[in-house]
């Protein structure tokens, strides 16, 4: 991950990406909840990537990196715009 976006609610309460190179742990209790998905799809020969409970592809690449990469930096845009994970 190339940088870790953060966002503070006034309440106190941190949303980002989950990461092992910050021990966000120690920050305090942790809530965490899948912000998506990726997985291969043996018909298409191609990774997907889906948002919880909706069925449609959102992305997809024949790299798991690639797709990877691309949920990293739509996550961290959404979270830096919206203050959630949930796009």
């Amino acid at each position: 991950m190339k940088s870790l976006v953060i966002s503070v609610g006034t309440d106190g309460t941190a949303t980002c990406l989950h990461t092992d190179a910050l021990a966000l742990h120690e920050i305090g209790r942790m809530e965490v909840r899948r912000a998506s998905t990726v997985e291969f799809n043996t018909d298409t020969q191609r990774w997907e990537v889906r948002w919880p409970d909706r069925p449609d592809v959102v992305f997809s690449d024949p790299s798991r990196s690639v797709c990877i990469a691309w949920e990293v930096e739509t996550i961290n845009q959404v979270i830096a715009l919206t203050g959630r994970a949930e796009a």
